[in-house]
């Protein structure tokens, strides 16, 4: 199992972005991260996979955990080859490399099974075999989405991190890197999905969190948080008997944040 304990993140010394945050990742299960932009959801991510210093981010108190040991200030080159891989916000594939060459970056971490991976990759993503020798920057979109979450999973990860993989995307491209990552979980990785998209997220999450300025405020299953009367007006923009809200003034937002401070 991937956890974090009582997590507090500062950056430059100053700014505290994560206050006592603690989440498990159980082996084999889709994980749900739900919240409002600046809530520490990606602060989240960094600090699960190392990536933290390089924004100038610090754990302060608590512990980061595999499978009970403390990982919490490993490298994040140590961290992949434990298992754990990071798709960033944004995509950030090399867009002057071909598709290929983008997928082989990713096995820096297990080039023992390559082949096998590439064909794993290959068979998720047909268009990428399509596109194997096309750079990068020439890919549409979600090609790139794609490629990114294809190049994490050509050294075979445990877990996989994915920071909004639905972020700009088409509504068809978004169902589509869904089943992706569901297939993905079928064949044995946990996941953990950082999402604006809750509707996406909790169809195929076991369970979910809503991070509010750093805290955990919900930590429940994902058909409870689907059902809780806060996260179907706040995320998924419905009302209490379920119909869509028509503006802004519909959702009572001081009620609703209230309730949840108390």
């Amino acid at each position: 199992m991937l956890a974090v304990q009582n997590l507090e993140v500062v950056y430059d010394d100053v700014v505290l972005a994560l206050r006592g945050v603690s989440l498990a990742v159980p082996d084999g299960q889709v994980v749900a991260l739900l919240g409002a932009n600046g809530g520490g959801k990606s602060t989240l991510l960094r600090a699960l996979s190392g990536l933290l210093d390089i924004h100038d981010g610090e754990i302060r108190k608590g512990t980061v955990t595999l499978d009970g040991d403390d990982i919490s200030h490993l490298a994040a080159s140590a961290l992949a080859r434990r298992g754990i891989k990071h798709v960033l916000e944004g995509r950030r594939v090399f867009k002057e490399l071909t598709t290929d060459e983008n997928l082989r970056v990713g096995a820096h971490a297990d080039r023992r099974n390559l082949k096998a991976n590439l064909e794993r990759v290959h068979t998720l993503f047909p268009v990428l075999h399509e596109r194997r020798d096309s750079p990068a920057g020439l890919l549409s979109g979600g090609e790139q989405q794609m490629l990114a979450i294809g190049r994490a999973l050509m050294s075979d990860p445990r877990y996989l991190l994915l920071d909004e993989p639905s972020l700009g995307l088409a509504p068809k491209v978004v169902e589509q890197i869904r089943d992706i990552i569901v297939e993905i979980n079928a064949q044995g990785t946990g996941i953990l999905l950082v999402e604006q998209n809750a509707v996406m997220a909790l169809s195929i999450a076991h369970h979910g969190y809503v991070l509010e300025n750093g805290r955990v405020v919900m930590d429940r299953t994902a058909e409870q948080l689907r059902e809780d009367a806060d996260v179907r007006e706040f995320y998924l923009g419905l009302g209490a008997e379920g119909e869509v809200a028509r503006s802004f003034r519909s959702v009572k937002h001081y009620r609703r944040r209230k309730r949840w401070a108390s």
